[in-house]
């Protein structure tokens, strides 16, 4: 992905990474860093698979964080993102379904994940989904401790308009989303109403039109999961032996996928 590497940490993950692209706001096309109030940083999520002895012995790394140049990026062994992904969380399941262009690393253990999400569906997803959304529904109007700049320029937001209108957007995104997947089985991540979503985010709808349109979706959601024909649970086994053929074909001591 980038030649030269400010942090000494990402360069030892980076040549264990199978997977990574972009994440947040940039992934979903919401993105506009030239709007005077933007508060959004440049996410990445990166998938790695660790040396043997973290799988054979007693060493153990699930995430880490790290800011490597201008992007925040999240890095998961493969183990911990495979169990994520079973349980639907929306941030570790949007990742397999970027657009091309979107991707930053693949390598062929990458692209079987990809080609292999399948395996991960279920109707988990409106749990967690919903789940999400309502936590971002509690949060727009509880507010947190905004530090540092992006802090302060998100604070004045809040103060500006009642409420956290990023929370707000990712509230509305995270519903809308949710019941496209249980209702199609695909994922939306760039989001065709990216405009939409844009103008909760800087504050164009009043905290009202917010609550009614959540409790609309937040309905929706509800009537998705019911006709939904995802399975009920994903396919555990076939999640299995995809992660053993991951972690042993990236030490050659499996076949080549």
């Amino acid at each position: 992905m980038r030649e030269v590497y400010r942090n000494e940490t990402y360069r030892k993950f980076s040549y264990r990474m199978i997977l990574e692209g972009i994440r947040g706001s940039q992934a979903h096309g919401t993105y506009v860093p030239t709007h005077p109030d933007s508060v959004d940083d440049e996410d990445l999520m990166g998938v790695v698979v660790m040396p043997m002895d973290h799988y054979c012995g007693l060493k153990q790394f699930e995430c880490q964080e790290i800011k490597e140049g201008r992007y925040d990026v999240v890095i998961y062994d493969v183990r911990k993102y495979i169990s994520l992904l079973l349980k639907q969380n929306p941030n570790v399941v949007s990742l397999l379904w970027l657009r091309e262009m979107d991707y930053t690393k693949r390598t062929d253990l990458g692209r079987l994940l990809i080609k292999n999400k399948s395996i991960f569906d279920s109707k988990k997803a409106y749990k967690s989904f919903t789940g999400y959304a309502y936590s971002q529904l509690k949060r727009m109007t509880h507010f947190q401790a905004y530090e540092g700049y992006m802090g302060a320029k998100r604070k004045a937001l809040v103060d500006k308009y009642g409420y956290d209108t990023k929370n707000a957007a990712h509230l509305i995104r995270l519903l809308k989303m949710g019941i496209e997947y249980l209702t199609t089985g695909e994922m939306n991540v760039f989001r065709h109403d990216n405009a939409m979503l844009i103008e909760i985010k800087y504050g164009g709808w009043p905290l009202t039109r917010v609550q009614s349109e959540a409790d609309r979706l937040f309905k929706l959601s509800e009537q998705a999961f019911v006709e939904s024909k995802l399975p009920n649970e994903p396919d555990y086994a076939k999640a299995n032996a995809l992660c053993e053929q991951i972690i042993l074909t990236f030490h050659k001591l499996g076949p080549t996928p």
